[in-house]
């Protein structure tokens, strides 16, 4: 059977942790009661459905996009939303990893494999790594000849299947350059234009932020923060099964986008 070291190694060699942004918490953030791993569950958020599952299909580790505790926690009470998530599995000896902005910057990670979904070419980070500078920051390439932005808004609406999309921009007008931020890019639209590109797909972004792109002449195709992600976990686990064997790695059924659409 798979012991944790063995499954957190092949982890970090999926994702390595140093192409985490300073800012976050990654890694091994709660520790399983045993060291046999048999069983992983990957998810993008992990909320109470996403520990009830791990509790009812006998995982022993939980492999969570977004850090679950994510700043520093005075106590762990049933109090609290986090609390109550993280009481449930201590209690039932289930950790909890995560690789977060590691996965996204990764070779082979989130915002690449939104830039393959893209056909994009040429694709490079927006900010490389200094050590391997295939990964690092963002990604950015040029859109298939004759490309524009609702092009790329219907591609992304038909292989993520987001509930809406929002577009900054004209529709009509060339995606050109597109850069890729997964997640929350709202904050980096200096950081995107600066890089050369003219589109940027992202998660979600702020209303302000939507002014200042227009401001700086960039168009954005927003998916909603969930579709951006979700559908990487899936991958996440099947590289994670390929990469140990014997172990079990799957994506939850349970983990879904917490925000609805009102059509």
């Amino acid at each position: 059977m798979p012991n944790l070291p063995e499954v957190t190694a092949a982890l970090e060699a999926i994702a390595p942790l140093r192409l985490a942004a300073g800012w976050d918490s990654v890694g091994l953030l709660v520790a399983p009661r045993w060291s046999d791993i048999a069983r992983v569950l990957t998810c993008l958020t992990l909320t109470p459905e996403v520990a009830a599952e791990a509790v009812r299909e006998g995982a022993n580790l939980v492999v969570t996009h977004h850090p679950l505790p994510f700043r520093p926690i005075l106590r762990l009470t049933p109090e609290t939303g986090t609390g109550r998530v993280l009481l449930e599995l201590v209690g039932h000896g289930i950790g909890v990893w995560s690789s977060h902005t590691a996965w996204d910057s990764a070779a082979g990670g989130i915002n690449d494999q939104l830039a393959a979904m893209l056909g994009l070419e040429n694709v490079a980070p927006i900010e490389p790594d200094t050590i391997d500078p295939q990964t690092g920051f963002g990604r950015q390439g040029r859109a298939p000849a004759g490309s524009t932005v609702a092009v790329v808004a219907r591609l992304l609406a038909e292989r993520l299947r987001p509930a809406a999309i929002q577009i900054v921009g004209e529709a009509q007008q060339s995606a050109g350059r597109v850069g890729i931020v997964c997640g929350s890019g709202g904050d980096l639209i200096a950081e995107v234009a600066a890089a050369g590109c003219t589109t940027l797909v992202t998660g979600e972004l702020k209303l302000h932020q939507a002014v200042e792109a227009r401001a700086a002449g960039l168009a954005v195709v927003a998916v909603g923060h969930h579709s951006s992600e979700h559908f990487a976990m899936g991958e996440l686990a099947r590289r994670l099964a390929a990469a140990v064997p014997g172990l079990d790695a799957r994506p939850s059924a349970a983990d879904h986008d917490p925000i609805g659409w009102l059509r």
